[in-house]
């Protein structure tokens, strides 16, 4: 049969005019409705693709009341650790028939709250989001929850009541990171911290407080430095804590990323790595295993899974089956995974 060629996007109507039938007949027949025969249907939907139609997915959102998409927002996509959880997130998205807008922060405020207000323009269903480390106003996520877009936070989430988050224990890793060190026989350990307003940054100093009082340690705030988390910011604290006149051998810094930072700042100062300075971390990257000296430990966060549960809990919210006002905390535990023993 002769392919038909239709002017422009055709729709129902035309459909409807060529097989002189009804709007609402072609529409049932499109939809695979029970109440039309086979042999109207398979004409129907015959017709409907030698016309190339495709379903006004706009107006079938409009009657749904969604557009099965989910914004995801993150710091920075280059990280490993977000990768992850972008494949945890799409993963179990797509298995939902949700799509997913991604954009990515840069650790900037004003970015963030811009991807944010054009995610609630795209009329996206809700948001998964990671807050940048600059962040300090939470209004633009006061805006979604006022337009009854559910939001969910992972990984960095923002010190506030009646939020859906989904973290992991940073404190216990932290305690089970120091309690590594000290079996090593350190006894006078750093910490690069991230900045301070960090619910991670507030965590990590808390078990490394609590770690160093279950050994009867006193605690001196002079070996805690945060830190922005940049080359320079990295550098700047190793120059600072090592300047100290208690001899630091040890350090546990933000992340895999600034553990790196370090011992490359380590190494210009003739210092031997694992001898005159250990290093552990944070998130198990694994492109920390390519390098020369990976940090001795690392705690794993478990991104793609942290990815996993952020987006069950949003389906949850969005099919009715929690009430938006149903806050939930997901907490999952971290673990120390040792490289160097």
């Amino acid at each position: 049969m002769r392919k038909v060629v239709s002017s422009g996007q055709p729709t129902i109507k035309e459909i409807a005019k060529r097989l002189n039938i009804s709007v609402s007949t072609v529409s049932r027949a499109l939809h695979d409705h029970h109440s039309i025969g086979l042999r109207t249907k398979a004409r129907v939907q015959q017709l409907a693709a030698e016309m190339n139609y495709e379903r006004n997915q706009t107006a079938i959102y409009f009657q749904q009341g969604k557009t099965f998409t989910i914004g995801i927002l993150l710091p920075e996509l280059s990280e490993a650790f977000f990768s992850s959880a972008i494949s945890g997130i799409e993963d179990t998205a797509y298995s939902n028939n949700y799509t997913v807008l991604l954009g990515q922060s840069h650790d900037d405020e004003a970015r963030e709250k811009q991807i944010i207000q054009s995610m609630k323009q795209h009329r996206v269903d809700g948001c998964i989001v990671s807050l940048g480390k600059n962040t300090r106003n939470y209004e633009h996520f006061e805006m979604l929850q006022q337009a009854r877009i559910p939001v969910v936070f992972f990984d960095r989430i923002p010190d506030l009541p009646n939020i859906h988050a989904v973290s992991c224990n940073l404190e216990s890793g932290t305690i089970q990171a120091v309690d590594f060190l000290l079996k090593k026989g350190h006894r006078v350990i750093g910490m690069i911290n991230g900045p301070e307003q960090l619910m991670a940054s507030k965590e990590r100093a808390t078990g490394y407080i609590k770690a160093l009082g279950k050994h009867r340690l006193k605690y001196d705030p002079e070996l805690i430095v945060n830190a922005d988390l940049t080359v320079a910011g990295t550098e700047s604290a190793m120059q600072y804590l090592l300047s100290l006149k208690r001899k630091v051998t040890a350090i546990v810094t933000f992340n895999d990323y600034v553990a790196m930072d370090a011992v490359q700042y380590a190494l210009k100062q003739k210092l031997e790595i694992n001898k005159d300075i250990t290093f552990v971390s944070y998130a198990n990257t694994p492109v920390s295993g390519y390098t020369a000296f990976p940090p001795a430990a690392s705690v794993e966060q478990f991104p793609y899974e942290q990815g996993q549960a952020a987006t069950h809990m949003l389906l949850s919210l969005l099919s009715g089956e929690r009430p938006l006002n149903d806050y939930q905390n997901n907490r999952m535990e971290s673990r120390l995974v040792i490289h160097n023993r």
